[in-house]
Formats: C-alpha cells, sequence, structure tokens
C-alpha cells in the first residue's frame, strides 16, 4: 500500500470524526467563516499532518489544534479578529528542532504578551529527541508539541517572521518584520551542540522580547 492509499484510508476511517471537528470550529467560527470553509480547513489540515504523522492515533487532537489556529491566523489576516498582541511566526525546515525551542522559550519569556507560531517549510514527523532533551534540562516539555507544514495564513497573520535555514519557502508580504537567524540545525547533533544552540536561541529570544514590547509600549503612548 503506498503513502497515499494509506493517507487516503485513514480519512476515510476518520471522517466522523473530523466532521465533529468542523462542527466545533464553525460553532467557534461563527459569523466570521462559512461552515463548508471551516470544513475544507479541517479536512486540509488532516491530510497535511497525516502526511508525515508517525502516530495517528494523535493525528484527531492535532488535526484540531492545527485547524483552529490556522482559522484564528486567517481571522486574524482579514481582520475579523483584533490581535492584541504582537505575533511572532518562527519557521525552519522540519520544524522539529530551532522553530520549536525559539516558539517555547518565546512563549516562556513573553509571559501571554507575544502570540507565538512556528512552522517548518517540510515538516518531520515528530521533535527531535535531542531537543526535548536540552528543553526539559529548562524545565519544558515539548513532548506533546507536533511539526507543522508552513501555511499562507499563519504567514499574513503574524508581524514578525523569523527564519532559520528555510531559504526562500517563506512567502514575503509588506508590512512585516523578516527576520534569519544563521543557527545550526539540530538534527544529528549531540547533546551538548544542541545546548549550545538552545542557549543562542535564548539569548537572541530576550532580545526580539524587549525589541517587540519597547515597541508595543511606545505606540500605546502615542495612541
Amino acid at each position: 500500500m503506498t503513502e497515499q492509499q494509506e493517507t487516503t484510508l485513514g480519512l476515510q476511517d476518520n471522517t466522523e470524526v473530523l466532521h465533529r471537528i468542523s462542527q466545533r470550529l464553525a460553532d467557534r467560527f461563527a459569523g466570521i467563516f462559512a461552515a463548508e470553509t471551516v470544513e475544507r480547513y479541517v479536512f486540509e489540515s488532516y491530510t497535511a499532518l497525516a502526511r508525515t504523522a508517525k502516530i495517528s492515533a494523535y493525528l484527531p487532537a492535532t488535526t484540531e489544534h492545527f485547524a483552529n489556529d490556522r482559522l484564528a491566523a486567517l481571522a486574524t489576516s482579514k481582520g475579523s479578529i483584533v490581535s492584541e498582541v504582537p505575533e511572532v511566526l518562527f519557521v525552519c525546515v522540519q520544524n522539529a528542532g530551532r522553530s520549536q525551542m525559539a516558539a517555547a522559550l518565546l512563549n516562556v519569556e513573553a509571559k501571554g504578551r507575544i502570540r507565538v507560531r512556528s512552522a517548518g517549510s517540510m515538516p518531520a514527523s515528530e521533535l527531535d529527541p535531542t531537543v526535548l532533551t536540552a528543553m526539559s534540562e529548562m524545565g519544558l516539555d515539548l513532548s506533546k508539541d507536533y511539526p507543522k507544514p508552513l501555511t499562507d495564513d499563519v504567514v499574513r497573520a503574524s508581524d514578525v517572521v523569523i527564519t532559520m535555514g528555510c531559504g526562500d519557502s517563506c512567502p514575503i508580504y509588506p508590512g512585516k518584520r523578516y527576520e534569519d537567524w544563521e543557527l545550526t540545525d539540530p538534527a544529528g547533533q549531540s547533546l551538548e551542540t544542541v545546548r549550545v544552540i538552545r542557549d543562542e536561541i535564548h539569548d537572541r529570544i530576550k532580545t526580539l522580547v524587549a525589541s517587540l514590547l519597547a515597541t508595543e509600549q511606545k505606540e500605546e503612548t502615542s495612541a
């Protein structure tokens, strides 16, 4: 059985579950998106995640989370939902190491004052185990996180897009702040090397948080 056949079979097996997810999200986004739009996003999200998912049992839960985040991003980019905080997107190739570490560290440093997402131009099936270990040393559990494909909606919703070795795969839109952080890919590296990468990312994150929050405070003062 080919990978495409397996994905199709899995989609058929989960059709009822996906319809229930679609209904929940349609209720959540009522007045913003039509039920048909929500359902399309749910099924697209499932198919995208199923291509690389290692354990299919988690697919319905990750699909609902991923589709919800994409719909929220789409609503933000269209102005249907107003974001009260800056939105940052981290992008690397596999979304299994650098971007996941950056997102987790920014969540800690920002304390809810910044919205954080991460994605991969070619997402892996799971997070790098050495990355999980290095982050757990800081008391951060990334075991429930999962690699997500890069989608146009999350780029459009972001105020700041930070790439980490994904080349030109990230679309460019006017009015956004783009940065490229040159960081060693942790894939296949020793724990010692991953710790160094983690700490370098942490230093950059602290600088980013200070910059974003200072800008936000200046805008609030001028308003």
